[in-house]
Parts: structure tokens; sequence; C-alpha cells
């Protein structure tokens, strides 16, 4: 498995919006299922939200669906998270890591291994 490279995160007021980057330096994202993840403060890491490429409706955890979105840009390689409406919950150190191959199908529970980056830390001010 590849290890993917986060970018975006920041420190914003609640009610904010903010928008992660997931990239590789030469692999094509576009070949794979790509899902992102978040570790709050002494929580276990929760799986927010996978795309693929058979399934055109991306996966989102119940945490996040209508205030997340996951898309990607195939002609910058990357897969984004757009996070609207941030809460004091959503502080955390934000993943994001493959998941399969281009016939995977996202849904939930989200689970992976890893390999994981260093990630990008946002922070939600109250």
């Amino acid at each position: 498995q590849i290890q993917l490279v986060e970018s975006g995160g920041g420190l914003v007021q609640s009610g904010a919006s903010l928008t992660l980057s997931c990239t590789h330096p030469w692999a094509t994202l576009d070949l794979y299922a790509i899902a992102w993840f978040r570790q709050a403060p002494g929580k276990e890491r929760e799986g927010l939200a996978c795309i693929s490429n058979n399934d055109p409706m991306p996966y989102y955890a119940d945490s996040v669906t209508g205030r997340f979105i996951i898309s990607r840009d195939v002609a910058k390689n990357t897969v984004s998270l757009q996070m609207n409406s941030l809460q004091s919950d959503d502080t955390g150190l934000y993943h994001c890591a493959v998941m399969g191959g281009p016939n995977h199908v996202c849904s939930g529970p989200l689970s992976t291994s890893g390999p994981w980056g260093q990630g990008t830390q946002v922070t939600v001010s109250s």
C-alpha cells in the first residue's frame, strides 16, 4: 500500500469551513479508493468518508454526513475533504489512506491498517 500526503489543516473557529487535500508524488490516486480518517485526542481513529471509482455515491460516517464532502480532482491527482460547519468535536489529526483498488466498494465502518502519513491537524475553537 502507498503512503499518502495530507495538507490543508489549521486553526479555525466553530462554524467555519476548511478543505483538506490528499495526494501522492507519483502514484495515480484515480486508481484507488481513498478514505479520510480522524484521530481526536483520547479517541480511536474514526473513518469519515470514502470515495471509490465504481460507485457514484461516496460513503460518509453519520458524524459528518451533510457537512463534509469528499471529492477527486484527477488533473491535480488529489482527493479533497471539504469540511463545513466545523465544530469543536471535529478537532483532530486527519489522515487519508488507500482503501483498495479500482473495484473497491466503500462501506462503513471504515477501517484500514494504513500505512499512515503524518496527517494534517485541524483545530476548531469554540
